[in-house]
């Protein structure tokens, strides 16, 4: 058993506060395993599936290693999909809150002057796609001068959706002075020449499936006809307590289909596949994160960017074709130390992909019954639409101000920070992220001081005149 605890790696006060209030107590076994190494400055390979805190693995290291003054990027990382990519700088930012660490995500099918804008900010951290980092590169938009760490998160992953040469040609654009991870369920002799290659004598760090996908998710599965599946979920839904539930269907059709049908019988339900805008697709991901929605129906291009605390259960509605999607797919549920459940419908002539799976994970799958009438008449009674608890994945202490005033009125990083101080009364430990846009700034306020700043005025005296502050809006 690990008994190690995140000050046994002697990080940043500013790390620990940021690690405690996500609520992590202990370091995962992947954690324990990278985080020493990573922070001696070798590289590393980490073969370990998803659900087993990899994203924190890497970016503590690099989080306490990087130079918070220097006006450069010095971190990227790689992700095989938009939604990760989001997902990962989301953990950077709210990793580094305390250390003042601006972490962007850079994708397609997001406008490039929207990234540009960020990119002129002081970043430390950037996350890509390796299609749009690329574009970022050739445009002069993103520098790599000065990077410092280079993470290939998922490679697997990246060779399935042939991204391999053009992670290569990022790779040969850092410089050779770098650290690099990467992180993979699987070690093949392609990802073996293209990125381990790169490498300098790498560490190899192995975390078994078994450890990540098995111990804290009881799997189960029914076998059942296709056009009696709904009426099996249904049934599920009432004796089952799902405080959040994923959903995986095989195609967007099917998705589009069991999303609406669910709609019509008044379950708190949203939806994530490839036909959405980029936007949509954020938009929805976000809602389920905050607990706005209780079931979220997704196909498999989702399956990598749902990174949701509390989510008690796993639907596979279609069974997944490919094994390495059954894994990526439970490993939704049974995250950060907490227990989940995994329901698979099996239908007439798919047991052989069942058994697939099963040889795949080594263990058979238990078998379970649907739902009698007697089990129905004594589960609790419970609303067709469930009440919505809105929850946040920001820290409550933190705050982020707008302020009505950026560059085009000539206001710098440090105009703010001093306003902030001597017009707002506000700690400068308390001063967080300050970005400077065109026509209005945006600073994150700790320690719970933003919401006292704003409950005391509603403007500060920005370099002699009186500028407007509220609280920034979500997008």
């Amino acid at each position: 058993m690990n008994k190690k605890t995140f000050e046994d790696f002697n990080l940043n006060p500013s790390i620990i506060k940021s690690v405690k209030l996500l609520g992590y107590n202990t370091p995962s076994p992947v954690q324990a395993e990278v985080i020493p190494i990573a922070l001696e400055g070798k590289d590393i390979i980490a073969k370990a599936q998803t659900g087993s805190g990899k994203t924190a693995a890497f970016a503590i290291p690099i989080l306490e290693n990087l130079q918070l003054e220097e006006n450069a990027v010095q971190a990227l990382v790689l992700t095989p999909t938009r939604e990760l990519a989001v997902q990962v700088a989301e953990s950077f930012s709210t990793l580094g809150l305390y250390k003042r660490i601006n972490a962007v995500s850079i994708y397609g099918k997001q406008p490039m002057t929207i990234q540009k804008t960020k990119l002129a900010q002081r970043v430390h951290v950037v996350v890509g796609t390796p299609g749009r980092t690329i574009d970022h590169i050739n445009n002069g938009t993103l520098n790599l001068d000065h990077i410092r760490y280079l993470v290939i998160d998922e490679a697997d992953e990246m060779l399935n959706m042939g991204f391999l040469d053009q992670v290569e040609t990022i790779i040969k654009r850092v410089p050779k002075t770098r650290q690099t991870l990467m992180f993979s369920a699987t070690l093949s002799e392609e990802i073996q020449q293209h990125i381990v290659t790169y490498m300098k004598s790498p560490q190899v760090i192995q975390i078994t499936p078994k450890e990540l996908t098995v111990e804290k998710i009881n799997q189960r599965c029914y076998f059942v006809s296709d056009n009696d599946k709904y009426k099996l979920l249904q049934d599920l839904i009432v004796v089952e307590s799902m405080e959040k539930c994923i959903l995986f269907c095989r195609t967007k059709k099917n998705v589009i289909e069991l999303a609406s049908r669910m709609r019509a019988s008044n379950y708190s339900v949203t939806e994530i596949h490839g036909d959405m805008l980029q936007q949509d697709r954020l938009k929805a991901m976000k809602s389920f994160k905050q607990g706005e929605y209780t079931f979220i129906v997704a196909t498999d291009v989702a399956s990598r960017g749902i990174d949701v605390t509390g989510v008690s259960h796993v639907i596979n509605y279609d069974i997944p074709l490919e094994l390495e999607a059954y894994v990526h797919r439970i490993g939704r549920t049974g995250r950060a130390g907490n227990f989940g459940e995994a329901i698979t419908f099996v239908t007439p002539y798919e047991d052989k992909f069942l058994k697939s799976i099963e040889e795949f994970i080594g263990l058979q799958i238990p078998r379970a019954n649907a739902p009698t009438e007697k089990d129905l008449e004594k589960a609790p009674k419970i609303l067709e639409k469930p009440i919505i608890t809105k929850t946040s994945t920001t820290p409550s202490q933190v705050l982020k101000l707008y302020i009505n005033a950026g560059k085009k009125k000539k206001i710098r990083r440090g105009d703010i920070l001093g306003a902030l101080v001597n017009s707002g009364n506000i700690p400068s430990e308390s001063i967080g992220v300050i970005e400077v846009f065109d026509n209005y700034s945006h600073a994150h306020i700790l320690n719970g001081d933003g919401t006292k700043l704003l409950k005391a005025m509603k403007e500060i005296n920005l370099k002699g005149k009186p500028v407007k502050i509220e609280k920034a809006r979500e997008k």
